[in-house]
């Protein structure tokens, strides 16, 4: 198709419509979300301002999981209910992600259980603790936001690992956690706290498989450093 008779006095819309979505701009995509712009700024206008909003991650898309939508809704022209729609479609971004890599999840796998958390947590400005219960053939039954903690140390305790674990009827379990540093080197504490919950889950029967640390489009797996005897 021949793209040259595209007018720069066209509209994203129609942009889309003529030819197609894989030809726009990540700021003409947004602009459709946002739709409409003011008596001094069109959509397009609003959407270069959205993308230029990112904190920890930097400007662009990406951005969109770290803006608040108190941040958002500070912008003229987008308000509560646009800033409220453009977190729904980071979010749902986040799901879709997780979707497609699903089918890939094996709980034997570090790099497949990484890939299938890091979207959900390498934007987090916090510290946070996620419970995965698995089943007895490797595959993910349920998961549990089990602590949020500081910038630097979460809150959690093996104790509410394991009650946890029995209401979820987990054979085994992978606890995963992120660095916001984007450093996903365990810490004297991590490796302390893995160590207990390891312990543990052997008199309970509720095998520990792994303990995954999530940085920056990086990840540090005890399983993989042989820091745990995870026969399945």
């Amino acid at each position: 198709m021949n793209h040259t008779n595209f007018n720069a006095s066209d509209m994203p819309y129609e942009k889309f419509m003529r030819f197609g979505p894989a030809t726009m701009s990540d700021s003409e995509l947004l602009a459709i979300i946002i739709r409409t712009g003011t008596a001094h700024k069109s959509a397009l206008d609003i959407a270069r301002e959205v993308l230029a909003l990112g904190t920890n991650t930097g400007k662009g898309l990406i951005g969109l999981y770290d803006v608040s939508v108190e941040d958002l809704a500070n912008i003229k022209g987008v308000g509560s209910v646009k800033a409220v729609k453009l977190k729904a479609l980071a979010e749902l971004s986040m799901r879709m992600h997780k979707e497609c890599v699903k089918s890939g999840f094996n709980a034997c796998a570090p790099e497949t259980v990484a890939q299938y958390f890091m979207e959900e947590m390498r934007h987090l400005e916090y510290e946070q603790v996620i419970l995965a219960a698995i089943d007895s053939k490797g595959c993910l039954i349920s998961q549990k936001v089990l602590s949020v903690g500081s910038v630097n140390q979460s809150l959690l305790s093996p104790r509410t690992v394991f009650l946890e674990s029995l209401r979820m009827k987990a054979v085994y379990i992978i606890l995963l956690h992120n660095h916001p540093s984007g450093d996903p080197s365990p810490s004297d504490t991590d490796i302390r706290l893995t160590e207990a919950i390891a312990e543990l889950g052997e008199k309970l029967e509720i095998k520990l498989l792994d303990h995954i640390v999530i940085g920056d489009n990086r990840y540090f797996s005890f399983r993989e450093h042989d820091l745990l005897d995870c026969s399945f």
